[in-house]
């Protein structure tokens, strides 16, 4: 009896214990209970996880949240970022397939869908992708109602406004990737024919993302210098460069990339990326992106 009551003296003695995380740390102020500048990505195929490293390695996030229907995948995607989590700054990586592990986000970034074929056009891609946005997009506003949403899924500009439909949220708040990779990759090529690097060259790429694009030759410099003064003719069919072509490599360039590999991931990743950090960060820098644009229309008779 002596014995058994000794040996019920020790546990209670064990559990009156505090454990090594107890004795070691001790809060001085109550830790915040939510996040502050939470990313969620919803979608985790090659696009979804090209933005979620993309997004760590600039460490705009202080939890990231990772949602897809394909739970395997999601969970080895958590675990192998949560593995290198000594190489970046972000303290938090969640993963599920259910839209409340998006809670309190300040940014949504949307890259769910299907994946755009060899061949296919990114319009033939809108009804299967609308379908989608119809069960997502109504779950992620009601557990964050005060996100961002930045619609990464083609067709890009369609999609912007179909989700802006269904979220209810204000026109300001639901903005597409527009054609920020588009003018990145006019860049990239103005600077490859010229052998300048691409943050020396200037220009955009406006209108729809993809096939409608316009190039804006008028705006096309590099440190200040504009190239159609150089060169009127620039873009033209009366060009005798040919930098039309440039252009042309813009609009191919994804079909390329798709034929190539099977997708394009990392490009727009670092896109998502950049738009990313001027949101979080208030940057007040310029991106050409889809949004609702109104007009004033004056009448006469």
């Amino acid at each position: 009896m002596g014995s058994c009551a000794s040996a019920l003296g020790r546990e209670d003695k064990i559990s009156k214990m505090a454990s090594v995380k107890e004795m070691l740390i001790e809060n001085i102020v109550k830790e915040e209970s939510s996040p502050q500048n939470k990313v969620t990505i919803v979608g985790c195929g090659a696009v979804g996880m090209a933005c979620a490293i993309s997004i760590l390695l600039k460490g705009l996030t202080d939890e990231l949240a990772l949602i897809d229907v394909m739970e395997d995948k999601l969970k080895g995607e958590m675990m192998d970022l949560q593995h290198g989590s000594l190489f970046f700054s972000t303290p938090k990586i969640i993963s599920g397939k259910d839209s409340r592990v998006s809670v309190n986000s300040k940014i949504i970034i949307i890259t769910a869908g299907a994946r755009q074929q060899e061949g296919e056009s990114r319009l033939e891609l809108v009804q299967r992708n609308v379908n989608i946005l119809k069960i997502i997009i109504p779950d992620i506003v009601k557990n964050s109602p005060n996100c961002k949403l930045l619609v990464v899924s083609n067709p890009v500009d369609i999609l912007t406004y179909v989700t802006w439909k269904l979220s209810g949220l204000p026109q300001n708040r639901v903005i597409g990737s527009g054609t920020n990779l588009d003018s990145a990759r006019f860049r990239f090529l103005i600077g490859s024919r010229l052998g300048v690097n691409p943050t020396s060259c200037h220009g955009w790429i406006i209108g729809e993302h993809g096939d409608s694009s316009v190039p804006v030759w008028s705006g096309v410099n590099i440190a200040g210098v504009s190239l159609k003064n150089l060169q009127p003719t620039l873009g033209t069919d009366e060009d005798s460069e040919n930098w039309k072509t440039v252009h042309r490599q813009v609009v191919e360039s994804a079909y390329e990339v798709i034929k190539l590999k099977g997708y394009t991931s990392w490009a727009i990743g670092l896109s998502v990326a950049d738009l990313v950090r001027t949101m979080m960060n208030n940057l007040r820098r310029v991106h050409p992106v889809s949004t609702m644009i109104k007009h004033d229309v004056q009448q006469c008779c």
